[in-house]
Parts: C-alpha cells; sequence; structure tokens
C-alpha cells in the first residue's frame, strides 16, 4: 500500500472513531482540523469537538481531541491512539536530571499509571493527556493541594501525610527537586516519554515492553476466550524427557489478538556455553509471530561482558545470543540498547543489527515510512542525525565498516561464537565484574533467599497452626 494514501486512511480512522449519526463533520483544509458537533456532558447541549491527526516523531500517529460548549462554556481536551492496541504493555522509567528533561513530552492514555517513584506517588488511569513531565508534575500537585484546606477539617492526619510530599512536588516545579524518577506504565502500549539524543550511553532513560496477562487483557476489554486461562502453559511434559532439538507445542494466548494458540519450544545446546530455551509463537488467526529465547542454570556470582571486534563478513555471521538482562553498546555505531528492550534473542550479528535498525526506523519515522519524513514535529537538524545513523548502521549490516559491540550481562547469560575454541579467538574478549546494587535491585537478588529457607517455612507452618 503507498504511503501517499496514508493521510487519507488516518482522517478516515479519525472521523470514524469520533463522528456518531447525525454529526456535523467540517474540515479545514489548510489546517488538517476536524470539527465535529456533539453533546456537552455538562449542559447537554450541542458543542464543537475539535480533532486533529498529529504524528509524534519517535512514536506514532495520534488523534488530539478538544471539545468546547458556548451554551455553559465548559471545556475539555485529551488526546487518542489513532492506532490499535500494541501487542505488549509499555513501561518508561525516567530519571529526570534538568529543566531539558522536564520539558520532556509525555502522552499518556486514559488507562496508563503516571508515578513519581522518588515520591512513592502517582496520578490515576482515566484521563489522557498530551503534555509534559513538568505538565503532569504540575497537574498531579494542584490536585493534591487544592483539595488540602478540606482535608485538613475531615481528616488531619491524612492532611498533614500529605504536607512534606506536596512541598516536594512545589521543590520540582521550582527547579529544586533534582534527581527525581518517574514513571509511565500502560497495558496498551500508547503512552510515551520521549527520548533524546543525550539517553544514548547512560541509564537514566529506560523502555521496557511486556506481555500483557490474560487478567489484563481482560482489563482492556480484549479476552476472547474465558477458558483460555485454564490452559495457558499446561503441558504434560516431564523436565527429564525433553530432548535437545525436539520441537514441543504449550497452548496459550496470543498476545495480539488474545484467540487460543501454541507457543512452541526448543532445547538447544550451545557448544563451550549451556543449554536453552527457544520459545517461538505464530498466530494462525492474526498473523503473529515472535520468538525469545530463555536461559537456565544458577545465578554466578559475577556478571559477564563480552567485546566483539567485527571485520568481515564472517564475523557478522557468527552466533549470538542476548539474554532479555543484558545491554549492548558500540561506540563506533553510536548504539545503545537497555537490558529488556528486545527481550532474549538468539541470531546472528547481522540479525541483531537488522532487528535494532528495524526497530527504532519504526519508532523515529514509520514502520512504511520510506522517505524518513520523521513526524509533523521533527527537526530538520534531527532528521538529518537519523538519516546519517542510519546510513552508518547500513554500511555496517552489509559489511563495509568494521566496528565492535560490547555486550554487558549481569547474569551472565549471553554468547558469542567462538570460531577458534578451544584455542582464543582474538577477535573476542571476555571479562567478568561484579554486579552493582542496582543490577542486584533490578534483578531481585537482593530478596533472594538461598539458605536457611526451609527454617524459616516450618516456623511460618508453625505459627499458622497456633493461631488456627
Amino acid at each position: 500500500m503507498s504511503t501517499d494514501n496514508k493521510p487519507v486512511q488516518q482522517e478516515a480512522v479519525a472521523e470514524s472513531q469520533f463522528q456518531k449519526p447525525g454529526d456535523l463533520v467540517e474540515r479545514d483544509d489548510d489546517t488538517g482540523v476536524m470539527q465535529v458537533e456533539s453533546l456537552c456532558m455538562n449542559c447537554h447541549e450541542n458543542g464543537t469537538t475539535r480533532l486533529l491527526l498529529l504524528r509524534v516523531p519517535f512514536f506514532r500517529d495520534i488523534i488530539l481531541e478538544s471539545f468546547e460548549c458556548d451554551h455553559c462554556h465548559f471545556k475539555d481536551n485529551s488526546v487518542k491512539s489513532a492506532g490499535q492496541i500494541q501487542e505488549k504493555g509499555t513501561k518508561y522509567t525516567l530519571t529526570v536530571q534538568n529543566e531539558d528533561d522536564l520539558q520532556r513530552q509525555v502522552i499518556r492514555s486514559d488507562v496508563s499509571v503516571f508515578k513519581v517513584e522518588s515520591l512513592g506517588i502517582e496520578m490515576p488511569k482515566g484521563e489522557s493527556q498530551l503534555t509534559t513531565v513538568e505538565g503532569v508534575i504540575q497537574k498531579i500537585h494542584e490536585s493534591l493541594a487544592s483539595e488540602q484546606p478540606l482535608r485538613k477539617e475531615q481528616a488531619p492526619e491524612l492532611h498533614d501525610a500529605l504536607v512534606p510530599i506536596i512541598d516536594n512536588l512545589q521543590k520540582i516545579l521550582n527547579r529544586e527537586g533534582f534527581p527525581f524518577t518517574v514513571s509511565l506504565d500502560d497495558l496498551t502500549g500508547n503512552s510515551w516519554i520521549a527520548p533524546t539524543v543525550n539517553d544514548s550511553g547512560n541509564n537514566y532513560y529506560k523502555r521496557r515492553d511486556y506481555p500483557r496477562t490474560h487478567e489484563q487483557n481482560e482489563e482492556l476489554g480484549i479476552a476472547s476466550d474465558p477458558n483460555a486461562l485454564q490452559n495457558e502453559g499446561v503441558a504434560e511434559v516431564d523436565d527429564s524427557e525433553i530432548v535437545d532439538g525436539q520441537v514441543y507445542s504449550l497452548p496459550t494466548e496470543c498476545p495480539g489478538c488474545t484467540k487460543p494458540g501454541f507457543v512452541n519450544m526448543k532445547k538447544v545446546n550451545i557448544p563451550h556455553f549451556k543449554e536453552v530455551i527457544i520459545w517461538s509463537t505464530s498466530c494462525e488467526h492474526c498473523g503473529y509471530r515472535t520468538s525469545e529465547v530463555k536461559t537456565g542454570g544458577e545465578v554466578p556470582e559475577k556478571g559477564k561482558r563480552i567485546t566483539l571486534k567485527i571485520e568481515n563478513e564472517v564475523d557478522l555471521s557468527r552466533d549470538i545470543l542476548k539474554s532479555d538482562t543484558c545491554a549492548l553498546h558500540s561506540d563506533e555505531l553510536e548504539v545503545t540498547v537497555q537490558p529488556g528492550t528486545l527481550g532474549g534473542r538468539f541470531t546472528t550479528v547481522e540479525g541483531l543489527l537488522t532487528e535494532i535498525r528495524d526497530q527504532l526506523h519504526g519508532q523515529i519515522f514509520d514502520v512504511d515510512d520510506a522517505s524518513g519524513a520523521g513526524g509533523d514535529s521533527m527537526a530538520g537538524s534531527d532528521k538529518e542525525k537519523w538519516t546519517r545513523f542510519f546510513s552508518r548502521l547500513d554500511s555496517a549490516i552489509s559489511g563495509e565498516m568494521k566496528f565492535g559491540i560490547t555486550l554487558e550481562d549481569p547474569m551472565a547469560n549471553s554468547y558469542v561464537q567462538d570460531l577458534c575454541a578451544p584455542a582464543v579467538d582474538p577477535q573476542i574478549s571476555t571479562e567478568e565484574y561484579t554486579r552493582t546494587e542496582e543490577e542486584e535491585e533490578e534483578l531481585g537478588l537482593k530478596d533472594m533467599k538461598v539458605e536457611g529457607y526451609e527454617e524459616d517455612a516450618e516456623k511460618e507452618d508453625e505459627n499458622a497452626e497456633q493461631k488456627s
């Protein structure tokens, strides 16, 4: 389908989402704004809803909706996705360091949860926004502060508990509360915190995509089979009977269309490494396809850092296993992939770089946008920068340039094929490193107890019996 027809199709989507029988629709050809006659929720008289389809760089298409009633002067505005619910939910985490981070653009759907992690507070679901980080903080501050006089009379303890939180929010708005951490979690995958060119190489901005559970699909109203959960992940396969190379099928629910399907698994023994399980899903209903790799074994004492120098096409063809806890970066390509971004992957160096390119191109421009238009508000300098970036990445994939990549895995579950084993491969350097406290916390290792848990279980059982 040609990209020339896409704006027309998107406008049709916008009309179909908001137009009702009897509505009056007008479109301004110069600005692209559509006007719809709709009922005011305040006075129930006719008002005007204005719609604008907008392409957001690094994200996707959205619809801005603004309502105004001439009778009671009620006003409201919101933002909606112009597409469908995404295959996975998305969670963004940002450590706000300065004024520039406060001005990052934020898109919140009506099912998303925005949290100020540093203060332990959140903005509840129910309202969509196109704003900035500062705008969300301002709205939370206003919501809490406006009801303080009433709380002081009716709930003094709650009033006193909120005083330091409101003060800290005011410090943030006064540019005195840096740094602090916020997160945005959306089951639909249609919310977003804008990235910047400075995010490469630091750990302040993270994006994590996660599969929804059956309960979360039901919450969104997209669970099709009420009995699907009963069969999810059920298989009469004994671990001792799993044979290397044999494919096993497990009943599950498709994350794309929620219809019953199967996930295929196969155990593979990687020479000079360990056994891994490859999971693959292909839905016959909606065409959804995905694959992931899981590694097993005990938790190692240290993490592992692997650096590979790619000098020719042979190096591009090396097998590479990037676990879901592994970060990847390349100074020559100016690429940084945070843990969890691509999930677990068992492919080649060329295949991994191709996945990185395709995912980034889809986020920054558009899946079908070969021209690199980059959205309605992307600056010309940014377009040139990203064009050079993708040109360099294409050169690396085609074997026209030499570069290096580093895999840093705190769980030591990543691997690069050694072509000289058991001798030393001059293209690969490996080192172990001690995990940071932050990595230990994120992996849940600080709360893991591997010794003495039997005694704790016995004590809990004794206490339960005494209470009964």
